[in-house]
């Protein structure tokens, strides 16, 4: 068993590798690239060579790239000590053209094409661009940088070494003090009660270990998911973060900061990072914390994105197997009769209607008959809102098991076995308990995982219909906008919960029927 599990969670690592190279390929090689900037608001306003200078450092900040500009360049000169300040302040001066450079910027531009060029940079330089009276145009100031396509196998080792972010006391580089990890049994926050938590000085989080009252009670933050950011859906966030933040309206609660300072607000003090310098440039800040740990997330009073499609979807999946597994066992010991009749018709509706169509089929008569909420609020307190998308979600399940169990009893009754087994003397219900049923139910089971694991994904048409805000439609709006990192951050995730539900639904299979063995034996 271990060897298999072994020899799986390898294959499924490497799947995993080969979905996401795919994935990057099509983004980064076969799609336009100037598609990214569809959404964008900036890049409207921007013109000329600024346009130039715009598109290659997003296209760097989205991993298209590598991107230097000359200024860049000459400051790298300057803090490394190879020219002094006055040198780097007269160089960094580009002429509206190559013959108008000072003899300090011609010697360092070409020292810089030279060097990169060498390096497989493409180098490039934007004379002025000036009207006819030789005024400058709007955007049209001079430039000169070198970029260079990043490689797939570059690309792909830095996503997946960053996948897991171990915050560390050398996080911080400005000089923050004493650096260090301390441990105490009452955390300041939770005034002065037994609370042990773990703090960091140097580290990205203040609190790198604690203990609340939410589920599941104790927190740590010291190994963060990165799956990549956004840069659209959700501008500066990780989709890892964007799928599990709470959603909402804040909940204001008496907060007492570091400094003493007391108001009802919604920041989670325990969520505090470090930002360099945000005391000094803001008074809130400095009113309220002792550091520069002050950029905190907020609480807020409902789900998270997964939250609202795992509840949704795993009500449903219940919901599914409590109807859709005793009606498929009648159908198949009602065979041809009228309730095998019924049950037949409305697999065959499930399957032909297109399910846009009777999701808003159902939507219109649980809004207009049963007078149910049609809309997902937020903010409702009530629980009616789930009932339209539960239905909508178990209805197309409902029927994929009624099928599938009532053909798999179907086999199993027609069986040589079964037969073999009246002929011992056994009763009907013994041989459909013992032998029918159980192995009837195997190939079900091995989906059980599955269906577990893919509600925290959500259903992209039924939480558009009904405006659940879950990751369903996570990934349709990240094609939608071009955000490259929710794309391929989410097909990972898909990726992993595929490899993971087919691991334990092989295992499952094997705890239900002792039949079924993965060790091999040679001879």
């Amino acid at each position: 068993m271990l060897k298999y599990l072994i020899k799986r969670v390898l294959y499924g690592i490497g799947a995993i590798c080969v979905v996401v190279a795919i994935v990057m390929v099509m983004i980064y090689s076969m799609l336009d690239r100037s598609q990214v900037f569809a959404g964008d608001a900036v890049y409207p306003k921007t013109a000329s060579n600024a346009r130039v200078v715009y598109c290659n450092t997003k296209w760097e900040e989205y991993g298209y790239l590598d991107y230097v500009s000359y200024q860049e360049y000459v400051q790298q000169l300057a803090r490394s000590g190879e020219i002094d300040e006055a040198t780097a302040s007269a160089a960094a001066v580009l002429g509206r053209k190559p013959e108008d450079d000072s003899a300090e910027t011609a010697e360092l531009t070409a020292r810089f094409e030279e060097e990169y060029r060498s390096k497989g940079y493409q180098v490039q330089r934007l004379n002025a661009d000036v009207n006819k009276r030789g005024k400058l145009k709007n955007g049209g100031q001079q430039a000169m940088f070198a970029v260079k396509d990043r490689p797939l196998t570059s690309r792909l080792w830095e996503y997946f070494t960053g996948l897991i972010d171990v915050d560390n006391i050398h996080y911080v580089e400005e000089d923050i003090g004493e650096r260090g990890i301390t441990f105490t049994l009452r955390d300041p926050l939770a005034e002065g009660k037994f609370s042990p938590a773990i703090m960091g000085n140097g580290t990205r989080h203040k609190y790198l270990l604690y203990f609340d009252s939410k589920f599941p009670f104790i927190h740590q933050n010291i190994a963060t998911i990165c799956l990549g950011q956004s840069y659209t859906v959700n501008t500066g966030v990780d989709v890892f973060d964007t799928m599990t933040r709470s959603q909402g309206s804040y909940v204001l609660r008496p907060t007492t900061y570091p400094t003493g300072h007391a108001e009802n607000s919604a920041d989670d003090l325990h969520s505090a990072t470090y930002q360099a310098g945000s005391r000094e440039s803001s008074q809130i800040y400095a009113d309220r914390f002792t550091d520069d740990y002050t950029v905190t997330t907020t609480v807020r009073a409902g789900l998270s994105k997964m939250g609202y499609s795992f509840s949704i979807g795993i009500i449903a999946t219940i919901l599914a197997y409590l109807l859709g597994m005793p009606i498929g066992v009648a159908m198949a010991l009602k065979k041809d009769k009228l309730l095998d009749k019924i049950g037949n018709v409305y697999i065959v509706f499930i399957i032909a209607v297109p399910s846009l169509a009777y999701i808003f089929l159902f939507k219109a008569i649980g809004g207009s008959v049963f007078h149910l909420p049609t809309t997902f609020d937020i903010e409702s307190p009530s629980k009616l809102i789930y009932i339209l998308p539960i239905i909508s979600l178990a209805l197309p399940q409902i029927a994929s098991l009624m099928k599938w169990l009532r053909r798999y009893m179907i086999d199993q009754m027609n069986s040589d076995y079964v037969k073999f087994a009246r002929s011992n003397g056994l009763t009907e219900g013994e041989i459909f308990s013992k032998h029918i049923l159980k192995n009837a139910a195997i190939p079900i089971v091995h989906g059980i995982p599955g269906t577990i694991l893919y509600a925290m994904t959500g259903a992209i048409i039924t939480e558009r219909v009904y405006v659940v805000p879950g990751a369903g439609n996570l990934l349709t709006e990240a094609i939608a906008k071009y955000d490259n990192g929710v794309i391929v951050g989410v097909t990972l995730f898909y990726a992993v919960l595929s490899v993971v539900s087919i691991i334990l639904g092989d295992l499952l299979m094997a705890a239900v029927d002792p039949r079924i063995s993965f060790t091999s034996k040679g001879r």
